[in-house]
């Protein structure tokens, strides 16, 4: 494929992404504002982002840390880009998240939060967070239970340098749309209880949805939703 190809073929996927998410907003009687697209473009060359950011997109989400710091470092002309970390986080890696990252998505333990809030340079903004619930109880997935999400959101409020912004979960797979909005209600309302519990937090982020139940999620309630294939093309095979 041409680069000019290649170019046309980013162009209208990205606008078909924004489409739906315009869709499924208008299809729910939400305000056209009311969630924003996040790009995930994990595996994804440096040029492919800049050619999105060129098209108006600004918040971009990466799993795998090198790749991402040398991606940003590529990228360091692009005024206004947030990055957002959305992959699983070890402790070894907080350091330089804190340091290189404007969101991190998958926090679901006080240690990393901890750290996270210790390691964030003094001349930066407050690093945005959004705890990840294992929202299905699923043995393989990451994130907190529903039932010790309170208590470690309290205790994630209280640190320095950290902005209890959300929470962000990924279901498991449905088949139908009213299966995948189980979990997803739930998730809605284990936020709505944070936000009465936490009332001085700035709790205002729902990271929810992906490109198999975008619509679900945003009839849910969804501020963010994470689309990476349907913009970007398919992902290398393992």
């Amino acid at each position: 494929m041409t680069d000019i190809a290649l170019n046309e073929s980013l162009d209208s996927s990205y606008a078909q992404a924004l489409k739906r998410l315009h869709d499924a907003l208008e299809g729910a009687g939400r305000a056209q504002d009311a969630a924003k697209l996040l790009a995930v473009s994990k595996t994804k060359p440096a040029a492919m982002i800049r050619q999105v950011w060129q098209l108006g997109q600004r918040e971009f989400g990466e799993n795998y840390l090198q790749e991402a710091l040398e991606k940003q470092t590529e990228l360091t002309d692009l005024d206004g880009i947030v990055w957002h970390f959305i992959g699983p986080l070890q402790s070894n890696k907080t350091r330089s998240v804190a340091e290189h990252f404007d969101w991190v998505h998958s926090v679901d333990r006080l240690k990393i939060a901890k750290r996270l809030s210790e390691q964030r340079p003094a001349h930066l903004a407050p690093l945005n967070i959004c705890l990840q619930v294992n929202i299905s109880r699923e043995e393989s997935k990451a994130g907190v239970l529903p039932e010790a999400l309170e208590e470690l959101a309290k205790e994630v409020a209280t640190l320095p340098n950290l902005h209890l912004r959300g929470l962000m979960a990924i279901p498991a797979p449905a088949s139908d749309i009213s299966a995948q909005r189980r979990p997803l209600a739930a998730l809605r309302e284990a936020f709505t209880a944070l936000q009465s519990s936490l009332p001085d937090a700035p709790l205002d982020t729902l990271s929810m949805g992906m490109s198999d139940d975008l619509e679900a999620a945003v009839l849910e309630g969804a501020t963010l939703v994470r689309l990476g294939t349907v913009i970007f093309g398919a992902r290398p095979s393992a």
